[in-house]
Order: structure tokens, then C-alpha cells, then sequence
């Protein structure tokens, strides 16, 4: 028990050290200080170009959270998808497998956001509630009895029950703490782009699995796309790298022409893939969220959502843990989430990594079976809106804040 209300210190500014910062603030009230620290907090508002997939679990989050209103207007509702195998120099690409966009009457199972939209509106809230944003890296941290003393690139230190790694794939705190991961690079790169397209999307998100790897076109609002394009490592320098006129005739064997003339709108960026998970989610008054706790194939656009969904469960049970008078930095606070997380991420983990398996190659035999997989579950709806509602992160055990609640 502990009657001293110490700070919660979240290391990253981006999606998940927002929003977990937010809903611990909307949670605890004003008597628990949140910090979050982070040097890219100087760069406001965020120039990040790249979309992503909120599903349907996450905007429910993010309306709990008060933020949803203010991204809302540049939101694109994905009201349907579909699914084709072929390669790449085939003519026609044929449809295998259709999905419709609900997972309840009039609530899409996914919206693409700008990133730069829902980083300022986090990051604005966060401010106006009384969160206490630092633009400073955290340096070091050390625990003593009943909390850790976290220390700031500023010379400052503060007094906290608990700290959270939310700094990314790459997380400092998590390399200190000794937390080690197991997992696998994939030799390939996802290329990103916004493309403009002369005709309308009319909502529809397309993936074609190509042998190189997934092409994905997600609908932006207005006429225009956000792609993630999956190719060999070295293949996706060679187009990135690619003179203008070049890299969209490249685009365009890929693209097609179904929604007339197209034209990148930005600078195509490649990002290496790979899998890791960390081993273990926490240690003494240490807790990782989002790319910190795992990386997956973007394959399934789940990436992100995997780290809102660790930022629910473990706001709830910091959360329930101070309205029992229990320290939120103690061993069985954070095993409650490490529990709760664990075996969902595992799940998605190998999922991903299966999907990648299967689709990205060049045989001819794997190509037969996986169509004749796709032809069967579209002619299957009740497994078809299975899968939906777990891509919308609607099934199992599901945080309060996922379902739009309020902690």
C-alpha cells in the first residue's frame, strides 16, 4: 500500500505514449503527475507523412479519450475490401476474397488517419488536460524501495512509481533493463507512399499479394491513397531511389489503372520489416508498450493497434491498482498486464508471420492452394465477419477503453 502519489513517467511521444498518458490522466485524475518525455515533443505540429488503419477497437479509444472528434473530418472510413493473387505481370488480377466494412450497422471496421492529424490532436489534449510534456530524452533510471528515480537529458530527475517504454523498436529502456527479444528480419522493405488517383476509391481498401509481397491501397479522404508496398530489401532501394518518371512507371504496374491516372504525392520512404517480441513486457517498475514490447509484419496493418491495445490494458489495471489504494509500479500491477498482452501479440505475431510465408513467393503450387483457401472463405460469411471483428479487436478479453468506456 502507498499513501505518496508519485509521478508515472512515459518515455515517447508518439501514438502510444500519448495516449496512454491521456487515459491515465482521464483515470487518475490531477493528484497523480504524468510526464512524458521525449525530444521529437519540440516538433510541433508533426510533419509525419505517412496514414494509418485505426480499427474499430482504437477509434473507440480514442473517442474515450476525447481526441476522436478533432481527426474525425480527415478520416477516411474503409467501407469495404478486396483481396487478389497474382503476379505481377499477370493481366487481369482476379478478386478472391471480399470483405464488407462493418462490424456493427453504420460503424466501418476501420479509418485511415493522417499521422501528423492524430499526433497533434493526442498531443494537444494531453497538453490541455494537464499532462506534463517534456521535449527531453529520459537518460537513466534507477529503482529504489517503493519507486524508480528517473533522470532527464535536462538535468532534472523526477520521483516516479513507474516508467513506461513507449520509445519504439529501438527503446533504450528496454536495452538498460536487460529485456531481451526473439524474433527474425524479413528481408524485405514497405515502401510508402501517398498516390493521387483521378477517379474516387469510394472507400475501397485493395491488397494484392504480389510474389515480392503485399501491395496495399488504403483510401484517404478526397481522391487519394496511402500504399504499402512490400518488396525485397534491395529491390525497394533500387525504386525508392528511382528518378520521378521512373518510380511511376514502376508504381503503375502495380497500381493499374482502375482508378485512372495516378501520381505520388510525396517522397516514397522504405522501412525495413521484421518481427521481434520482447521477452518479457515488464521488469521492477517497467513497463513496455507498443513498438518497445513488439514489431509484426505490416501485412495485416495491425502494428499500431497492437500498441493501443497494450496502452488499454494497461491504463486499466495502473488504474484499478490506485483506486485500491495498490502501488502502480508493483510486481503484481504489472503482471496483470503482461498477462492481459502476452498471448494476444504472440498470436498476431504468428499470423502475420504465416501470411507473409504463404503469400510472398513465387510458387506456383502455394498460389493454387491459398486461392482455393480465399474462394472457400468468401463463400463463408459468418467466418468472414469472425475475421473482421478480430482484425477490429472485438473479440476475447477486451479493455474498457476499447469499448469506448471510460476507466
Amino acid at each position: 500500500m502507498t499513501t505518496q502519489q508519485q509521478s508515472i513517467v512515459i518515455c515517447g511521444g508518439a501514438f502510444a505514449g500519448l495516449a496512454l498518458a491521456l487515459a491515465l490522466r482521464q483515470g487518475l485524475g490531477a493528484e497523480v503527475p504524468i510526464v512524458v518525455a521525449d525530444p521529437m515533443l519540440a516538433n510541433r505540429p508533426s510533419r509525419d507523412p505517412r496514414a494509418t488503419a485505426i480499427v474499430a477497437a482504437c477509434r473507440r479509444l480514442f473517442e474515450a479519450l476525447g481526441v476522436w472528434d478533432e481527426v474525425a473530418g480527415t478520416a477516411q472510413p474503409i467501407l469495404d475490401m478486396v483481396v487478389t493473387d497474382s503476379k505481377l505481370e499477370d493481366a487481369t488480377r482476379p478478386v478472391f476474397l471480399t470483405f464488407a466494412g462493418n462490424v456493427e450497422p453504420g460503424e466501418p471496421f476501420a479509418h485511415m488517419v493522417e499521422n501528423r492529424y492524430l499526433i497533434e490532436a493526442l498531443a494537444t489534449r494531453a497538453q490541455a488536460e494537464g499532462v506534463d510534456l517534456r521535449a527531453t530524452a529520459v537518460t537513466a533510471n534507477e529503482t529504489r524501495p517503493g519507486g524508480v528515480t528517473v533522470s532527464l537529458a535536462d538535468g532534472s530527475t523526477i520521483d516516479a512509481s513507474l516508467l513506461v517504454a513507449a520509445d519504439g523498436a529501438r527503446s533504450k529502456l528496454r536495452e538498460r533493463a536487460g529485456i531481451a527479444t526473439h524474433g527474425w528480419d524479413y528481408d524485405q522493405s514497405g515502401i510508402v507512399v501517398t498516390v493521387g488517383h483521378e477517379r474516387d476509391h469510394h472507400g475501397r481498401a485493395e491488397e494484392h499479394f504480389l510474389p515480392a509481397g503485399p501491395f496495399a491501397i488504403l483510401p484517404l479522404t478526397g481522391r487519394r491513397s496511402s500504399l504499402v508496398w512490400t518488396e525485397k530489401r534491395t529491390d525497394a532501394a533500387r525504386i525508392v531511389a528511382l528518378a520521378e518518371d521512373e518510380f511511376h512507371s514502376e508504381l503503375e504496374q502495380r497500381f493499374g489503372l482502375q482508378l485512372g491516372e495516378i501520381k505520388a504525392l510525396d517522397k516514397p520512404r522504405a522501412f525495413p520489416l521484421q518481427y521481434f517480441v520482447a521477452r518479457s513486457f515488464i521488469a521492477e517498475r517497467l513497463a513496455l508498450v507498443g513498438d518497445a514490447a513488439h514489431v509484426i509484419h505490416p501485412i495485416a496493418g495491425q502494428g499500431l493497434n497492437l500498441g493501443l491495445k497494450d496502452v488499454a490494458a494497461l491504463a486499466e489495471s495502473v488504474v484499478d491498482a490506485v483506486r485500491l489504494g495498490i502501488d502502480p509500479g508493483q510486481a503484481d500491477v504489472l503482471e496483470r498486464y503482461q498477462r492481459w498482452r502476452r498471448f494476444d501479440t504472440m498470436a498476431m505475431g504468428i499470423a502475420t508471420n504465416t501470411l507473409n510465408v504463404l503469400f510472398s513467393n513465387e510458387s506456383t503450387l502455394l498460389r493454387g492452394v491459398r486461392d482455393l483457401g480465399l474462394g472457400l472463405v468468401d463463400r463463408m460469411p459468418p467466418l468472414k465477419n469472425a475475421f473482421i471483428r478480430q482484425a477490429a479487436g472485438l473479440t476475447g478479453e477486451v479493455p474498457r477503453l476499447l469499448k469506448g468506456e471510460a476507466l
